[in-house]
């Protein structure tokens, strides 16, 4: 992939940027592993177009990301955290706690949860959010009553689906896929199927019913994958009758090796997503230490980069890879020019 260089007088104003006195002249990045190839490809454009050090960027998901980043201020911690979610209130405490209390939230674009197969293996076209929640809940509703899970393959429940053995591999508890997959599909399923109701009529509390709703059985059915989604596509290659839960941005790179089940008949594309029409998608984050700005050189100028119509707009290579372009693009870059803090 290339990348047009900029003009002389944006890499002067680089170059004279860069002079910030600084014991570190490198961006550090950290987060999740669904916005990390989108970063990557802005780093590496970024250090080939400025007169900076080309930003390291790191994964490991979003929650460890974000704890990274609400460990203080200085140069032994990172400039920006990648989140596949939005940053919780309890995170914002734990950044105040540690004195990180000035932060630019920067959305870049929008990422839809594909479920996918192994590509010779049996068709999945056909999923609901009640179907998820029939397959990987460890209660479910039968004959009008909240049991323990008795569904071994995914017919049991839908005719629709293949009369295969249930096995799902899902992202681990630290993935913001994970949180998104939880409320967009799981306890959409909860509610659909009627469990939430029954958990309710049957003593829970409304609070108690929600962390319920969130469970998953543990019998082998489910398997979290604490790893990016590499070990995901490794682990369906092994298992022809498994799905997996991955982004739009890996699996339309994969597409050889993977195809994707439709929710609720909608198939995931960058089209199906900025519509709406995808009822399983999310906002892609970056968070800013807006104390590191001027002190860390190239931190805002590699935030102002990302966001900027060459990188993030619709014709951008990010787009390419699979990034759904934000509508409110023209509004997340004067947030970022003005440094704009969350209230």
């Amino acid at each position: 992939m290339s990348f047009v260089k900029l003009t002389v007088s944006a890499l002067a104003l680089a170059a004279a940027s860069a002079t910030a006195a600084s014991a570190r002249d490198q961006v550090q990045v950290a987060g999740s592993s669904t916005v990390l190839p989108y970063a990557s490809i802005v780093a590496e454009a970024f250090g080939e177009n400025f007169d900076f050090p080309t930003p390291v960027v790191e994964s490991g998901g979003s929650s460890a990301g974000l704890k990274r980043f609400c460990e203080g201020v200085g140069e032994n911690t990172i400039d920006v955290a990648n989140a596949s979610r939005k940053i919780k209130d309890k995170e914002i405490a734990a950044c105040a706690e540690a004195g990180v209390t000035d932060i630019i939230e920067v959305r870049i674009g929008y990422d839809g949860i594909v479920f996918a197969s192994q590509i010779d293996g049996p068709a999945f076209t056909a999923f609901t959010e009640a179907d998820l929640f029939n397959a990987l809940a460890p209660k479910v509703v039968v004959d009008g009553a909240l049991v323990d899970n008795p569904y071994t393959k995914w017919s049991d429940f839908n005719a629709d689906l293949p009369a295969e053995d249930i096995l799902a591999f899902i992202p681990g508890t630290k993935h913001g896929t994970r949180e998104v997959f939880e409320e967009k599909v799981i306890a959409a399923g909860c509610e659909e199927t009627g469990a939430m109701a029954a958990m309710v009529a049957g003593g829970m509390s409304e609070d108690d019913a929600d962390d319920a709703c969130l469970l998953v059985r543990t019998d082998g059915k489910s398997i979290d994958i604490d790893g990016d989604y590499t070990e995901t596509l490794a682990s369906i290659a092994a298992n022809t009758n498994a799905i997996g839960v991955f982004g739009l941005a890996f699996y339309e790179n994969n597409t050889d090796k993977l195809k994707t089940a439709t929710m609720s008949g909608v198939e995931a594309t960058t089209e199906t997503i900025a519509s709406g029409n995808y009822p399983v998608s999310r906002p892609l984050y970056f968070y800013i230490k807006a104390a590191h700005i001027g002190v860390i050189p190239g931190v805002k100028e590699y935030a102002e980069f990302f966001v900027s119509d060459d990188m993030a707009g619709p014709d951008g290579p990010l787009a390419e890879y699979g990034l759904v372009s934000d509508p409110e693009l023209v509004q997340t870059q004067d947030g970022v020019a003005n440094e704009a803090t969350m209230n």
